[in-house]
């Protein structure tokens, strides 16, 4: 007889006992709203399409107004429910410029009459540009919604994983639609770019390309990998640190004099100096952020969709389950725990409180879950051991400043 397998973690996670011991979940502020399914391009790297789960095969390619109007009932109810006062919606796919203005003002329309007027939405769409046009544009105006863009760099660096099916880069396209988004009647719905790291691209060279645009801020994103698909060019348990060293190179370039806003490194900076992280890729906030796919179903952050099939999914619908039935489901739970969710090896690290373990999707090894460190590890290690000194250098250079030259400066 098959002997049955055995649950990785955190299906085995105990979280009646958590919660009999006093643990209380923290209610969900972001959420996340797949409208298309489906994109114009065709990247490479994508997890949603490229990597392990391709649920999205199975999905509408559009969000209808019926689920619309349930996912913007479900929000309104876990708003009121919780008495939040704050939360974030992110329009998503796919490509969520594909589901058109109309059924974009209509879900926005829905979800700001659920919450209420006294409730502060902050909007966003997170794009790759290509089909930003000025009605998008006029209705993003309206409807107070600030644009994300994904670029990766200039034109040879940007064009090597971003192309369209027929394998035509979209550097142009994206660029014709960027342009639209930073003219001056538009520009206050600019939120910043997105670029995935490529080692194969100057750093340096990657961050004056994204510095062109004058973005308000750049996310730099590790390519998506765990332990049994690893990302390129980090070798499972090997002590290279090649991420690091690129980061490192752009930090160096940034710091202190910043031309723009970094979210990685001002989050290892402000988690070094006592204070808390904006994402997920590094601290040990809990992650309260929710998905609603284009069928209604709601998942977990769907970067997990790089770890294996279904592993976003919570088997909750917005057409009959609530959002604080998720709250209590291990895998949501597990990414609220902080410390208590690291590994015994990320238990003992000194900087554990500042890497958080790394990014929660980058862990998975099978047969042990996501109870492991990140893929990423010695490149964490790496980066923040580097910021810490050049933060401390700098800290100490300016109090020996300070005293030598008293509190006036004079």
């Amino acid at each position: 007889m098959k002997a049955e397998p055995e649950l990785e973690w955190p299906a085995t996670l105990d979280v009646r006992a958590l919660v009999a011991d006093g643990w209380r979940p923290a209610p969900f502020l972001e959420f996340i709203v797949k409208l298309h399914s489906r994109c114009d391009l065709a990247c490479d790297y994508c997890y949603m399409y490229e990597m392990l789960d391709q649920s999205w095969r199975g999905r509408p390619r559009s969000m209808t107004d019926e689920i619309a109007k349930h996912a913007a009932r479900r929000i309104g109810e876990h708003v009121v429910s919780h008495g939040l006062k704050r939360i974030s919606v992110i329009l998503h796919g796919g490509e969520p410029l594909l589901a058109g203005s109309a059924k974009i003002r209509y879900l926005m329309t829905v979800i700001r009459d659920e919450i209420g007027s006294d409730v502060h939405l902050d909007a966003g769409v997170q794009t790759n540009c290509v089909g930003l046009d000025y009605i998008l544009l006029d209705t993003f105006d309206d409807l107070g919604i600030k644009v994300g863009v994904s670029l990766d760099g200039n034109a040879e660096q940007h064009d090597r994983h971003r192309r369209f099916p027929s394998g035509r880069g979209s550097f142009a396209a994206t660029v014709a639609g960027l342009e639209r988004l930073v003219a001056p009647r538009y520009r206050h719905l600019f939120s910043g770019l997105l670029c995935t790291i490529d080692l194969r691209n100057d750093p340096v060279g990657t961050y004056e390309a994204l510095l062109d645009f004058n973005p308000p801020r750049i996310d730099f994103s590790l390519p998506h990998g765990t332990w049994a698909k690893p990302p390129p060019g980090r070798v499972p348990g090997d002590s290279g640190t090649p991420y690091a060293d690129w980061l490192i190179d752009v930090f160096d370039h940034w710091y202190p004099a910043a031309d723009t806003r970094i979210r990685l490194f001002e989050d290892i900076m402000h988690l070094l100096l006592g204070g808390s992280s904006e994402s997920e890729m590094v601290g040990l906030a809990p992650a309260r952020l929710l998905v609603v796919e284009t069928d209604g179903s709601v998942e977990q952050g769907d970067v997990l969709k790089a770890a294996y099939p279904g592993a976003p999914a919570t088997g909750l619908h917005v057409t009959r389950d609530s959002f604080d039935d998720a709250l209590l489901l291990p895998g949501v739970v597990a990414r609220q725990l902080g410390s208590r969710a690291l590994s015994a090896d990320c238990q003992s690290c000194s900087i554990h409180k500042v890497c958080g373990g790394g990014h929660y999707g980058h862990r998975y090894k099978p047969s042990t879950g996501f109870a492991n460190p990140s893929v990423y590890c010695p490149d964490m290690i790496r980066l923040i051991g580097h910021i810490r000194s050049r933060v401390k250098a700098h800290i100490e250079a300016y109090s020996r400043g300070k005293e030598m030259h008293g509190p006036s400066g004079s």
